[in-house]
């Protein structure tokens, strides 16, 4: 029997990326050259963080397997898949918590190159999300914890682009949360809808494997310092 399978990834369903994505697929800013997506939690500061299931490896296998998946899958199902993954991951602030910081690259031939940025010892930000495209580009803010959960300056955009015939940015009028766990708390809706059989699976075990594979592939490149095909056969024992 077929048996309904959805992974809740909420970066999906997210109403700022999702009215991304329909400005990249409308086509009205050109090619995409450039995308870059920072993330980043501030927890890997605590002394007591340490010690939680996060980076016991019986549990989890770190942080930066952990949470930049969500980033990872964001480029993902907004690019499709890449041809290769350059990365380079470090433990910065306290040996104890593996890759508490990282940059990953992901190359499509012929472009767009996507950036993923992750800081998991990061107390505050701004900026998420940056498209580059011909015909303009996009700015997304307030998109994680650090930058979503900080005072901000009141009635700042969250979400706008600009093209040059428009003579300035144009904001969205999707409003940003006033902090992270409302993002989170989008997932209720389409996963309800998903489970009445009313919206197809937010993200396949397909997508999830594919997205996986992405992740693990950073921790070939920084392990061995090269840059690393999605269909290399070393990414089944990173």
């Amino acid at each position: 029997c077929k048996v309904p399978f959805t992974l809740a990834w909420q970066m999906r369903v997210d109403p700022q990326n999702m009215q991304m994505k329909e400005w990249l697929q409308s086509g009205e800013l050109g090619r995409v050259f450039m995308v870059r997506r920072r993330h980043g939690l501030p927890m890997g500061l605590s002394p007591d963080f340490a010690d939680s299931w996060h980076v016991n490896p019986a549990l989890n296998r770190d942080i930066w397997a952990d949470d930049s998946s969500h980033p990872i899958d964001f480029i993902h199902w907004l690019l499709g898949v890449p041809e290769t993954v350059t990365a380079e991951l470090e433990s910065l602030y306290n040996p104890r918590i593996p890759n508490d910081n990282g940059i990953a690259i992901f190359r499509y031939p012929g472009g767009p190159i996507a950036e993923v940025s992750c800081s998991f010892t990061c107390t505050a930000a701004e900026n998420t999300t940056e498209i580059i495209c011909e015909k303009g580009s996009i700015i997304q803010n307030y998109g994680d914890v650090p930058s979503c959960n900080v005072a901000r300056t009141a009635g700042a955009a969250g979400l706008k682009r600009y093209s040059p015939g428009s003579g300035g940015w144009i904001e969205s009028d999707i409003p940003s949360p006033d902090n992270h766990s409302h993002r989170i708390r989008g997932l209720a809706k389409p996963l309800a809808e998903f489970l009445r059989g009313e919206r197809a699976p937010l993200a396949t075990a397909e997508d999830g494997m594919t997205s996986l594979r992405m992740v693990l592939a950073t921790y070939v490149s920084s392990r061995e310092g090269r840059r690393v095909a999605l269909s290399d056969n070393s990414i089944q024992n990173a």
